[in-house]
């Protein structure tokens, strides 16, 4: 459903959110190695949620990436999907084909279009801090 990209950025900035949380600032080793995400894909992806505002890059020795509580409650799960897959997930069709809309619907059409509006309604209305707090009891998990 979503790019690899887009998993690995979820997964980044939820770790990112759970240990700004305890008030430490996470390196790029440590979020690739927290989420069994290549180093260097890892760091393609933090560069786009930096530049989109989801997570804040501080350089030098005490460095790190963090994401402040307030941001935390403010960003939403369509953000980070938007900063790195755009909005194919809610244009896309569901067999694939280039061309399906109301006109020239495919055999699903119809049926994908729902669980295409409860996604979208589900990533818009989740924020990081509902996801990082069930992280951070240890209710859900982002590594197996």
């Amino acid at each position: 459903m979503f790019s690899k990209a887009c998993e690995y950025g979820i997964r980044a900035t939820l770790h990112i959110a759970v240990q700004s949380e305890i008030g430490t600032r996470v390196s790029l080793k440590d979020i690739a190695k927290a989420i069994d995400s290549p180093e260097a894909f890892t760091a393609k992806i933090l560069q786009l949620l930096a530049k989109n505002g989801i997570v804040t890059s501080v350089k030098g020795p005490a460095g790190g990436f963090e994401i402040t509580t307030k941001d935390a409650h403010r960003i939403k799960l369509s953000h980070i999907v938007a900063a790195i897959d755009g909005d194919s997930i809610y244009k896309g069709c569901g067999l694939g084909l280039k061309t399906c809309n109301e006109n020239k619907p495919c055999p699903v059409h119809d049926k994908f279009k729902i669980i295409r509006e409860e996604l979208r309604n589900m990533l818009e209305s989740t924020s990081i801090n509902e996801l990082s707090e069930s992280v951070h009891e240890g209710l859900t998990f982002l590594k197996r």
